[in-house]
């Protein structure tokens, strides 16, 4: 039997996930951000379940919870960085202090769960961290930019975590999903508000179309959490695991459209080195 430490169980992936994981005979340490979640998660399971209050932001307060958990199991086998959301305004009209918020939530507070785990890890000689990044961490949307730089961020301690940790027998993935019928584009979703109307024919129809997408989504989160059960079950897992159809398409797209400027812009690339005398 494993355990598995996820934050953001209240609802989306983070629930999903836990309600499969529970199902399946498993222990599940989930972060909450209230007394009535924790209540109401532990009943999924008693004895199995365990809540732990937990604010990402306060990254003082993780190292505690984590020890909290540890107290409860005993270890922890899987971590999954779920906890996060998303952040809409066009690069010129965000707040930075909006922006600062969005990597607070979606890059320190993952790494500081990292590094809170990863003593554990070490010393039993074994361990997966999921970290959910995004298609929104390889691609990019007008009107997301702070959303894909916090998760382009996570990326790069994705693939560097899981270089820096092979030697441990510490499996480390990214899992990128596409749209999937989550709150992620609702009630989870900030807004920035409008100040110029340059963009209105640009960035409106894009707004309208993801608020109107919003509960139609190609992905099934319980499809989504079953996938990720199976990573976690795979002898040898991948460092990054797309999610849908969807990023399937776009990602594929990026890759092609990035090949070919590298290959039309290879001569002027390789002119910088320097030459003999």
């Amino acid at each position: 039997m494993r355990t598995w430490f996820i934050t953001g169980v209240s609802s989306g992936f983070g629930r999903a996930l836990a309600e499969q994981v529970l199902a399946a005979g498993d222990t599940v340490v989930g972060t909450l951000r209230n007394a009535a979640a924790q209540t109401a998660f532990e009943q999924l399971a008693p004895g199995r379940a365990h809540g732990v209050q937990l604010d990402v932001t306060d990254t003082a307060a993780i190292a505690p919870a984590v020890r909290l958990a540890l107290t409860h199991t005993g270890s922890i086998n899987v971590l999954v960085n779920n906890a996060g959301y998303g952040y809409e305004g066009l690069l010129e009209e965000v707040e930075l202090d909006d922006v600062r918020h969005q990597f607070e939530v979606n890059v320190f507070g993952p790494l500081a769960v990292i590094q809170a785990v990863l003593p554990t890890m070490r010393a039993q000689g074994h361990g997966h961290i999921i970290n959910i990044t995004s298609m929104g961490g390889i691609v990019t949307f007008p009107g997301l930019g702070a959303y894909h730089a916090s998760k382009f961020a996570l990326e790069a301690i994705n693939e560097t975590l899981a270089k820096e940790v092979r030697g441990f027998g510490i499996h480390v993935t990214a899992v990128e999903p596409g749209g999937f019928r989550t709150d992620w584009a609702g009630r989870s979703m900030t807004r920035a508000a409008r100040k110029f109307s340059d963009y209105d024919a640009l960035f409106e129809p894009l707004r309208t179309a993801r608020e109107q997408r919003s509960g139609k989504q190609r992905g099934d989160p319980a499809r989504a959490a079953a996938a990720m059960i199976a990573l976690v079950n795979a002898p040898q897992p991948p460092v990054n695991l797309l999610l849908g159809t969807d990023a399937l398409e776009v990602v594929d797209t990026k890759l092609r459209e990035l090949q070919s400027s590298i290959d039309a812009w290879r001569p002027l690339s390789a002119s910088t080195d320097f030459e003999a005398a």
